[in-house]
């Protein structure tokens, strides 16, 4: 649209102003939002999926007006978040369908057809829906794209809802013209009767369940040290069709025990596993669970059901120990259209987080380096006295090849590298890593430094094997994430409270019965400070909190807590109320030490 409609914000007699907006809405609709005045802050890139792509979001100029650009830098998938609850407030609760202006551009000043999805998180569950939009002609770019709210399908004031713009259709990318840059303008929230909806473009972004936790989601999941990335693995496939590559040698010899295939991915119903198809014992899926009915044992996901992890030893089960005759290709399958972005192995290790209320901030620790430079500080006492057996150091970094690691340059021993992995081609123990978050266990520096801490030295650096930069560290009792697959879904386990009140429901007998040894409750979560943890009202032993940590000076272990997900284990159920799973009581609650909110709690087993 090349110039915005204004003319109804004027002020004049009611019969001629009434007159006026009646004209201009036939020809050109208001709109709740227009960018004219450079206001983006209601929307944010969504980063969870496996194929998110990094996007740069700013308000330019575009087809006469103002709009909001969505640049992709990194050549994957955008998403687009809009906070529709913040824009409309109580209104949100109106709308029955959303229009927006879409337009598409190339660097090459050439026109490429882009297409993707609008996708509607509804509901206080967040329920998901998707509308199609594309741009596939030249003449009408930019183009209207709606999506339609239908019945089940509605916003609910303060719950989150949102729109979330995809591309996922690139032409322009396919015939080498690089990353299509896409424009989104004149969005109109509409009622049941076609009118526009005020919002409020001075609202912030306010993250749902869905965004709490910026980064990769690993829950239920390993970390995976020394990794091997399968080069070129990327393809995709119909329901139940398989395709894949030969394995490189390097992949082939990194199939050891103890390691796990780690598979980045989309499939419309979440799963996924790989087969290996030359296998000698036959042809066999791997890590399916019992979606074809076999029974076999079910591959490890992560929350968002984008990441899969299938171990060696369920690999090993299926075809026997001897790698040599599990033939040389890999596939991957689904029972819904799938595609994979990537798949490596690597040895599984622990994932670790700071336990409840342990955590010490080593003040001021914000530093970078190029490749295989390092940079710190001094330690303040209250970091050394933090390093103690079973404590961890979490450091918050961005670097060029995801690694990062300690250096002691002061220790006893000589100048030391602490979590390197082989990197340097030491061979000592690796670090875990994420590309955000890096853990170095007092054990992995007590490996290399001596078990007497004074003679570490008094400084502590980072480095690593690329341009990289640290954000800060803190020190804390390391708490480990723990693996999990096959979920039971506690049917609507969804409730909130303030400090220290607690909330939650009876426990279904599905839930009940998924309570065994091995098993771990995992609770989707905010909290003002992070924490949650499980209370057992009915206990036969009393009123009792589980995975607490010591935030309430019980002592009690903590469990693994993220700020967006928190796991307790079974065996910490049990330590508080006993193995007898039927003195428990019948009801599951949740507290926190601030105001928190709860959308979801399953038991997995390990």
């Amino acid at each position: 649209m090349n110039r915005k409609f204004m003319t109804c914000l004027m002020t004049g007699a009611m019969a001629a102003s009434m007159a006026m907006c009646a004209q201009a809405e036939e020809a050109a609709p208001g709109a709740s939002i227009d960018f004219e005045d450079g206001n983006m802050g209601f929307v944010a890139a969504y980063t969870q999926p496996a194929d998110a792509a990094e996007v740069e979001l700013s308000v330019v100029d575009y087809n006469g007006s103002k709009a909001l650009q969505v640049k992709n830098l990194s050549g994957g998938v955008p998403y687009v978040a809009i906070d529709a609850s913040s824009l409309l407030g109580a209104d949100v609760a109106k709308v029955a369908s959303i229009e927006l202006g879409m337009g598409v551009s190339h660097e090459d000043g050439k026109f490429y057809a882009c297409s993707g999805s609008l996708i509607a998180w509804s509901g206080t569950d967040l329920v998901e829906t998707t509308d199609p939009w594309s741009v596939y002609l030249e003449s009408a770019n930019p183009k209207k794209a709606v999506a339609t709210l239908s019945a089940g399908e509605e916003f609910v004031a303060d719950a989150g809802n949102m729109l979330v713009v995809q591309l996922k259709t690139d032409n322009g990318a396919t015939e080498g013209a690089g990353n299509a840059t896409l424009y989104i303008d004149d969005i109109r929230f509409l009622d049941a009767d076609g009118n526009v909806l005020a919002a409020d473009s001075a609202a912030t972004f306010v993250e749902n369940s869905l965004f709490a936790g910026s980064g990769p989601d690993f829950v239920n999941l390993a970390a995976l040290k020394n990794p091997v990335t399968f080069e070129g693995f990327a393809c995709t496939g119909a329901a139940w069709a398989q395709n894949g590559f030969t394995m490189p040698q390097e992949f082939i010899d990194a199939l050891v025990p103890g390691s796990v295939i780690e598979v980045e991915y989309s499939s419309e119903s979440g799963n996924m596993w790989v087969l290996m198809n030359e296998a000698s014992a036959g042809w066999i899926r791997v890590g399916v669970g019992n979606v074809d009915g076999s029974g076999s044992d079910s591959s490890y996901y992560n929350g968002a059901r984008n990441i899969c992890q299938v171990t060696y030893e369920q690999l090993a089960a299926a075809y026997g120990e001897d790698v040599s005759t599990w033939g040389t290709m890999m596939q991957c399958e689904s029972d819904t259209d799938w595609e994979v972005f990537s798949v490596k192995v690597g040895q599984a290790a622990p994932r670790y987080v700071i336990g409840t209320g342990t955590g010490v901030e080593f003040p001021g620790f914000a530093c970078s380096g190029d490749a295989w430079a390092q940079n710190g500080f001094d330690m303040p006492q209250e970091i050394i006295d933090a390093l103690v057996p079973g404590s961890v150091v979490e450091i918050s970094y961005s670097s060029e090849n995801d690694d990062l690691w300690l250096v002691m340059p002061g220790a006893t021993v000589g100048w030391s590298r602490v979590g390197v992995g082989n990197a340097d081609g030491s061979g000592s123990d690796a670090a875990v890593c994420d590309g955000s978050k890096c853990y170095v266990t007092y054990e992995q520096l007590a490996a290399v430094c001596g078990e007497d801490k004074s003679t570490w030295g008094t400084t502590m650096q980072c480095e690593a094997s690329g341009a990289w930069e640290v954000y800060g560290v803190k020190v804390g009792t390391a708490v480990e994430c723990p693996m999990a697959k096959n979920p039971v879904e506690f049917a609507g386990f969804a409730c909130s409270g303030d400090a220290w009140a607690q909330n939650g429901f009876d426990m279904p007998q599905e839930i009940i019965d998924a309570l065994v040894p091995g098993a771990v409750v995992t609770v989707n979560y905010t909290s003002e400070n992070g924490d949650l943890w499980l209370v057992m009202p009915g206990a036969t032993v009393g009123w009792s909190r589980v995975g607490v940590g010591n935030a309430d000076g019980s002592g009690s272990a903590s469990a693994a807590c993220t700020g967006s997900v928190c796991q307790v284990t079974y065996e910490q159920l049990a330590a508080v109320c006993g193995e007898d799973v039927s003195t428990w009581g019948t009801t599951m609650q949740c507290e926190a030490s601030g105001a928190w909110e709860v959308f979801g709690v399953s038991v997995g087993t390990r």
